[in-house]
């Protein structure tokens, strides 16, 4: 989903030294983005996964048609140096560039100091700069939580599944809101956790392999992290039973799969993220870009669980009671980021794959 580089260390920040008033330099991009004209987004992948690439291009291409914008998509970028493709949107009239991917965001806001372009990065909060750069470091964890939930009322083997292609920060925060909701349903169930590797996005071999590994540990119910490693996960539970003879069922993130679905597919954590670009549009023409965070919500179905066929009705009403209590403040979630506490959550944990 999220990308991380081979070398993380944040680059320094591009600074102008000029005879100005405090705080004058972040006035070139919120002044550009007065008069927005164009919106434009950076994708490491074609935006054909179902997941991390594909819901935010559809995403930015319906903002940008609701503003008003042109759409300037940028895909298939991989995950090398990006400096020449910011450096290009920017000369093209971009008014803001959603640099999707962490492995972009220590290259955006220089580019964004040098252009004066305000841009979106993921997972550096530490480096928002008013109406210049902005983080929207997300997580479907509430959604992840009533997968967790709905889980423990579907095994019939009593252990379920966690299979994350990378340990990036919404997965590591998704799994353990999925971990809490199975233990607060019914703590006795057995939860696996498995990691392909330590980048394996796009390794369908290896989704497959890792969730095959995962049912024969006994898994009957397997919550898939991995863009299009999410294919091979979803193969694996097509074709095996579990080991009390019955279905396997997945379950999803990011996006809709129904299209595929071979009876397998119990739901999906689903992300739109249409509402959180619109914020970054409306922040940036009230001059806010840049001052606060970003955040999926189940109040405005930004995160919500896929409703499929085969949910049982009081199923779906006790998923639907949960979902309300959450929204009211009245059931409360911890956001976990650190791997070695996601992991601590599983009753069993196996090492990434070669």
């Amino acid at each position: 989903m999220i990308r991380p580089r081979v070398t993380l260390a944040p680059g320094a920040l591009l600074v102008l030294v000029a005879l100005v008033a405090p705080g004058s330099l972040a006035m070139p991009s919120i002044a550009q983005a007065a008069t927005l004209q164009a919106l434009a987004i950076m994708l490491p992948e074609e935006p054909t996964d179902f997941g991390w690439n594909q819901q935010a291009f559809t995403a930015a291409k319906t903002v940008a048609a609701k503003y008003g914008l042109k759409f300037m998509p940028a895909t298939g970028l991989g995950y090398g140096d990006p400096h020449a493709e910011l450096r290009e949107l920017a000369d093209d009239g971009a008014s803001l560039i959603i640099a999707h991917a962490s492995g972009y965001n220590t290259a955006a806001p220089e580019i964004a100091a040098e252009k004066h372009v305000p841009v979106a990065i993921v997972d550096r909060p530490k480096d928002s700069k008013p109406g210049l750069v902005a983080d929207y470091t997300l997580t479907g964890r509430d959604g992840a939580y009533l997968a967790g939930v709905l889980a423990v009322r579907m095994t019939q083997t009593r252990t379920v599944a966690i299979v994350v292609a990378a340990e990036s920060p919404p997965w590591l925060s998704q799994s353990a809101a999925f971990a809490q909701g199975v233990k607060a349903t019914d703590p006795k169930v057995k939860v696996l956790y498995a990691v392909i590797g330590p980048a394996a996005y796009a390794d369908v071999a290896g989704g497959r392999r890792v969730t095959e590994s995962v049912i024969g540990a006994g898994a009957d119910v397997v919550f898939g992290q991995g863009d299009r490693a999410s294919f091979g996960m979803l193969q694996a539970v097509e074709t095996h039973k579990s080991a009390s003879g019955g279905t396997v069922w997945f379950i999803d993130q990011l996006g809709d799969k129904t299209s595929m679905d071979k009876g397998h597919l119990l739901t999906a954590v689903v992300w739109n993220l249409v509402p959180v670009y619109s914020a970054m549009i409306e922040d940036l023409k009230a001059q806010r870009f840049g001052t606060h965070s970003y955040a999926l919500s189940l109040a405005d179905d930004s995160v919500h669980l896929l409703h499929t066929r085969y949910i049982p009705d009081a199923t779906w009403q006790e998923i639907e009671s949960r979902r309300r209590e959450i929204i009211d403040g009245k059931l409360r979630l911890e956001t976990v980021w650190d791997a070695v506490k996601v992991r601590a959550l599983m009753t069993s944990v196996t090492a990434p794959a070669k």
